[in-house]
């Protein structure tokens, strides 16, 4: 386990209240675990902006019934084979589906992939989330 060291942040009262507020209503168990939860989420955002490997997760909703848009998103993600690692297919009610496709590849290359699903005419919504491999954080 790594070492844990303490430091001092000097903020001012106004924007302390405000985030003890948002640690109160994120069910955050102190103030050091919703700091280091969003140095996490930065160092996770440096990871896509410097093209480092990386994991991430795009859903999408889509009317299933439109049977060329099912067969040109299977199309996709045989072009993009590399970059997915598994895919999951949910039906939400008789006509919708939720699609989770979990990749791992470099931030351009996911971005790519991503916006080509997105694009697609009859896909209600879509959005990517960004991870991280976990090797650098």
């Amino acid at each position: 386990m790594s070492q844990v060291v303490r430091f001092g942040v000097s903020l001012e009262k106004e924007l302390l209240a405000r985030f003890d507020n948002l640690i109160e209503d994120k069910d955050y168990p102190n103030r050091s675990e919703a700091i280091r939860d969003l140095i996490r989420e930065t160092l996770v955002k440096k990871e896509w902006t410097k093209g480092r490997e990386v994991a991430g997760a795009i859903t999408l909703v889509y009317n299933h019934h439109k049977r060329e848009l099912v067969n040109k998103l299977m199309d996709i993600q045989h072009d993009f084979h590399q970059l997915i690692i598994s895919t999951q297919h949910i039906h939400l009610d008789h006509s919708n589906c939720l699609e989770i496709v979990v990749v791992r590849g470099k931030p351009g290359e996911v971005e790519g992939l991503f916006q080509k699903m997105r694009a697609m005419k009859e896909v209600k919504h879509g959005s990517l989330t960004m991870a991280t491999t976990g090797k650098s954080i």
